[in-house]
């Protein structure tokens, strides 16, 4: 058994690699994922699609490198966060489309929670902050909302889980229904002191106990797949939410490393160690995936909106063809001319935590083109990622003397010097930017003895290219100030029901 299976199911993709001993990369496939809108605010996933695109994609990968079941020591699974599944344990069906993390269906309820005075014993439980974006408002609205779920979940007829749950459950037939400690840390109902469900939290929310799974750590044996899905059983060895297994991808494992995805979303983590730092500049505190006992801990500042406002200009503006070709649009103007794209197109994430906040362009004039657009575009992803970075920073105390990059938008140079300029700091690219998949590769690979410890897999990361900031301050200042007049024009511009 020479190679590692890594699942890589993302909020618009299921993805499958193939990594060799030595870190390689030794075949991708790739499927997207059909997006759902049915109401404003809503976004909904086809959770059979989820499982049969990521089941796909697994067996198309093994086909393009020639391997079979038997070449495979372990299976790696990394997932979107937050979003919601609750299914039928004894048909393994779905009784609702699963409700994306994106998705804002539960802002009123949540709002609601604040003014009832339950945030600071939420912060301290969780280390989160009270918002529609994790896992428990949105079960509580499915127990509320489809017909009967309530009564038979309390019948213990019903399952919850996050995506890596619903896979490993599909995957070893139902045998199996747990999560892995980093998910279960995004759903608002785990105590990240104690790493497990809180009765207090469940109680608050409206959550039986009977629905959800049991928590495990991000690095072990959970089980073997059903012999007829690879032609022989495979074991499944390691699982993150995709933000924990990118920082643990990034070798980001001592106090003070940080690392940031450009994803659908960006997602700043910072590791702090064994003990949760509680934020007060709203970030988050999640649980790090880590290997052998003990815990590790990291800060997180999440944006909703990064490639994702890339995809809307190429769908929904149709300035793009291709996700592929804003780096030269951009490049086709020296700068953006006074324009300001702030892509709070779901609301903004941290540290402004605004629901009602909503995509804003200012500073056009008749001489506006498609060009000072795409380049006010990737700035504003990259402001929203500053505007995390100094959070973060006020919270640990120390310096940040580096920003590991990964994710799809990593690849633009243009994008990642315009971040190492308006930070200060340095942004490293490594060269495997597949650092999502590849964390949860090395967790199986580490669980099943295919790696023999951290260290050996901190000899497999490499540096592609280190961006140093090279902006006169005056000059970031300037654009700095500028972006807060933008963004405070784009918050709460709707108005709560």
């Amino acid at each position: 058994m020479t190679y590692i299976l890594g699942f890589d199911q993302g909020t618009t993709s299921s993805r499958a690699i193939v990594v060799d001993h030595a870190g390689v990369i030794c075949g991708v496939a790739q499927r997207e994922l059909t997006q759902h809108y049915p109401r404003p605010g809503w976004v909904e996933h086809d959770a059979n699609e989820i499982w049969q695109s990521q089941l796909e994609v697994g067996r198309e990968v093994l086909a393009e490198c020639h391997l079979t079941a038997a070449d495979i020591a372990g299976i790696g699974i990394t997932n979107q966060r937050e979003t919601t599944l609750l299914w039928d344990r004894s048909t393994g069906q779905p009784i609702a489309p699963a409700i994306v993390w994106q998705d804002r269906r539960t802002a009123d309820y949540c709002d609601s929670l604040h003014r009832s005075g339950h945030t600071e014993m939420v912060q301290q439980k969780t280390g989160l902050v009270i918002d529609s974006y994790f896992c428990a408002s949105k079960l509580r609205w499915l127990l509320e909302n489809v017909s009967g779920a309530r009564a038979r979940a309390e019948r213990g007829e019903l399952a919850f889980g996050t995506i890596e749950s619903w896979l490993i459950w599909n995957l070893t037939g139902g045998r199996k229904h747990v999560t892995d400690v980093t998910n279960a840390s995004r759903t608002m109902l785990l105590s990240i002191e104690s790493c497990q469900w809180d009765r207090e939290l469940l109680d608050l929310f409206e959550i039986p106990e009977s629905v959800l799974p049991t928590v495990v750590s991000s690095c072990e044996v959970y089980g073997e797949t059903e012999s007829e899905l690879f032609g022989q059983p495979i074991k499944i060895a390691g699982a993150a939410g995709d933000q924990q297994s990118a920082l643990f991808g990034q070798n980001c494992t001592r106090n003070g490393m940080a690392k940031n995805t450009y994803g659908t979303g960006c997602f700043m983590l910072m590791n702090v160690g064994t003990q949760p730092l509680v934020s007060k500049s709203k970030l988050l505190t999640t649980v790090a995936a880590n290997v052998g006992v003990g815990r590790e801990y990291a800060l997180e500042g999440s944006v909703f909106i990064a490639g994702a406002v890339v995809q809307w200009l190429r769908d929904g503006l149709g300035i793009i063809e291709s996700s592929s070709e804003i780096e030269a649009l951009a490049r086709s103007v020296p700068d953006s001319d006074g324009v300001y794209v702030v892509p709070a197109l779901a609301g903004l994430g941290a540290p402004h935590w605004d629901s009602y906040a909503r995509g804003t362009i200012v500073g056009l004039t008749r001489g506006t083109n498609r060009g000072h657009i795409a380049r006010a575009t990737l700035e504003g992803i990259a402001f929203q990622v500053a505007d995390v970075f100094d959070a973060m920073k006020q919270d640990a105390g120390i310096p940040i003397q580096e920003l590991r990059v990964d994710g799809g938008a990593s690849a633009n140079d243009l994008l990642m010097q315009f971040q190492a300029d308006i930070m200060k700091i340095p942004v490293v690219r490594p060269k495997v930017i597949e650092t999502t998949a590849m964390g949860a590769a090395y967790l199986a690979g580490l669980a099943v003895g295919f790696w023999q410890d951290v260290n050996e897999i901190e000899g497999i990361w490499e540096t592609e290219r280190v961006f140093e900031p090279s902006m006169p301050d005056d000059e970031v200042q300037e654009r700095r100030g500028r972006w807060k007049e933008a963004l405070e024009r784009s918050k709460s511009w709707e108005q709560p029901q």
